[in-house]
């Protein structure tokens, strides 16, 4: 079984003054061992110095800073690049706002060594989304079905940013061949990683809708996440998925 010591969870931050240091005094309290990387896109409001203070009492909280906002899957790919390096087992992805649960990061790891991919899925057993207006919650559910029907997929929920991956799934991926950026990278990297036969499980989550702070979602993010699942269909038939 994998250990919290040789785990890391990924927090990509942009503009998170308001939500960053509760979630790492609620890290430390919940899983103190758990190793913590926050990945910041020079966020102007401050996230960063936040952090910087935070390290100088917790050694496993670790920072790395980017000059710009340069998209969430950029984000997650140094990240990962960081985790491969330093030898970690399982590597966690999730948001800073608190719509994914700290608490349930022990389930996803537990699931780490029968399985490559642990997927927090919303739509598992039900809809289990908290406080979204209902235009946001037709659109994550429709994109998750336009996702299975075009690419085969058989996951209920494509997109969520709540997972945890093995070290074998990430040296396995071709982390140079990924080419989304925004929302679309969820898809990408559980498209490839099943198609590569390795093993996958849903997790059911219930999601919150954040309460300060401000979404990143944007029409940019949406289009590509539409146009991306047709490349990554078009990559298997054609033979070039990477």
């Amino acid at each position: 079984m994998i250990t919290l010591e040789k785990a890391v969870v990924i927090i990509p931050t942009y503009n998170e003054i308001a939500n960053i240091e509760k979630m790492l005094e609620t890290l430390q309290r919940l899983h103190p061992a758990l190793n913590v990387l926050i990945i910041d896109d020079g966020s102007p409001d401050g996230t960063a110095a936040v952090v910087k203070s935070f390290q100088k009492h917790k050694a496993n909280l670790f920072l790395i800073e980017r000059s710009g906002k340069l998209g969430l899957g950029t984000a997650y790919i140094k990240g990962f690049r960081w985790a491969l390096e330093r030898g970690y087992e399982a590597v966690i992805t999730m948001d800073c706002d608190f719509s994914h649960d700290p608490d349930s990061i022990p389930e996803f790891i537990a699931k780490i060594g029968a399985y490559d991919l642990a997927i927090g899925s919303r739509y598992t057993g039900g809809i289990r989304i908290m406080n979204w207006p209902m235009q946001r919650l037709l659109l994550s559910y429709f994109a998750s079905i336009y996702a299975r029907f075009i690419t085969g997929i058989p996951f209920s929920d494509s997109t969520g940013g709540f997972n945890c991956y093995s070290r074998k799934a990430l040296l396995d991926l071709n982390l140079d061949k990924v080419f989304s950026i925004g929302y679309a990278f969820q898809i990408e990297l559980k498209f490839k990683i099943w198609s590569r036969g390795l093993r996958c499980v849903e997790v059911p989550i219930t999601f919150w809708e954040r309460t300060v702070g401000k979404s990143k979602m944007s029409r940019k993010i949406v289009v590509e996440a539409v146009v991306n699942v047709f490349r990554l269909r078009l990559k298997k038939l054609l033979g070039t998925l990477q």
